[in-house]
């Protein structure tokens, strides 16, 4: 077996990779494609259920020639190595090393694509190639635009190629991707993009910077509250589905993100995603509430007949009645109501 040799510093040498559904088989044929010699390291975050066994970097081990593994916390980075995020952690680079951290869930996600994407921005800058794959919703296209903003380069596969092409199309509508190619094509143009000379850093806002380096610390270790992130963004009146905390809408170019004060991380496509379903989940636990005081009247109902008080059991019989009218309102309500995303913008530009 070839050993890897180290790219130079001044060369494109990170490469950050993000998947969803059909990722597996699409990293698969991805590492396949790469030589043994591959001289880069490799990062990827597919999502997987929290209590997944984590096995993708033994599937990766039986195609690619080069090693998969999940990493340890604090381990510095080797060139040829592919680090796969353990579920229900969060993948991010510091310097050298590789963090393996628990901060707060983005896009109802960790590991999150985001998450490692602005780490390798933030950390490498120009260095960093980061490649959007098969997948739902948008996770990685916030994290895509931050490399791209930082001087990396943007990769993404083309939708077409793509098992589920919502991540793809969410990536190229908000990011100006550098390579858009088919998965075939996909090895070769990473051997390719190692080769190139890694321009200098852009220079960008230190306001920009500061949150850029607020978010990689939130996703180490929360406490989005004492690190001030609140005020990098604009307060809005909605609140965080998952811990009910205020959130704060950032703004990325064309792209708009929200940050609950704790930490949780969304965009526009998550958001509305978990806020329908949420409201799907309230209206069947008020529909359940109404049965069971039907339930419950009906019961009465019945009582007071035996007790020979048939007008109080026909008014409980009649509430019963108003009570299951509103629970059939409601049900009515949950077959009409709708699970929607931000992927709503492309229904209307199909329509157009």
């Amino acid at each position: 077996m070839k050993t890897p040799k180290k790219t130079p510093k001044h060369h494109r040498d990170i490469i950050v990779i993000g998947a969803s559904t059909g990722g597996v088989t699409a990293l698969m044929e991805l590492v396949k494609a790469l030589p043994a010699d591959f001289p880069a390291p490799i990062f990827v975050v597919m999502h997987v259920p929290a209590d997944s066994p984590g096995t993708l970097p033994q599937l990766l081990n039986t195609v690619s020639a080069l090693k998969a593994r999940h990493p340890q916390d604090g381990e510095v980075v080797e060139p040829g190595v592919i680090y796969v995020a353990r579920p229900d952690h969060h993948l991010l680079l510091e310097g050298d090393r590789v963090l393996v951290a628990r901060g707060p869930k983005e896009n109802r996600f960790r590991p999150s694509i985001d998450a490692l994407f602005r780490s390798a921005a933030y950390t490498y800058g120009p260095r960093a190639i980061g490649v959007v794959l098969t997948g739902y919703l948008d996770d990685g296209t916030s994290g895509l635009w931050s490399v791209q903003r930082m001087g990396g380069v943007a990769v993404v596969q083309e939708p077409q190629d793509a098992e589920q092409p919502s991540m793809p199309t969410n990536a190229l509508e908000f990011v100006a991707a550098d390579h858009v190619v088919p998965l075939a094509q996909m090895g070769t143009l990473l051997v390719g993009l190692i080769q190139e000379r890694a321009p200098a850093k852009p220079r960008l806002p230190a306001a920009e910077l500061d949150l850029l380096k607020i978010e990689l610390t939130i996703a180490k270790q929360g406490g989005g509250f004492e690190l001030g992130i609140i005020d990098k963004g604009k307060l809005t009146p909605f609140t965080c589905p998952d811990c009910h905390g205020a959130l704060t809408q950032l703004i990325e170019g064309k792209l708009i993100r929200y940050r609950c004060h704790t930490g949780h991380a969304y965009t526009v496509s998550a958001l509305l995603s978990e806020v329908t379903e949420s409201v799907e989940s309230m209206l069947y636990q008020s529909m359940r509430g109404l049965e069971e005081t039907k339930m419950l009247l009906q019961n009465l109902g019945r009582h007071f007949a035996d007790d020979l008080q048939e007008a109080v059991a026909a008014l409980f019989f009649r509430k019963a009645d108003e009570t299951g009218h509103q629970a059939r309102i409601v049900h009515e309500s949950i077959l009409k109501h709708e699970a929607l995303s931000g992927d709503l913008q492309f229904e209307r530009k199909k329509l157009a």
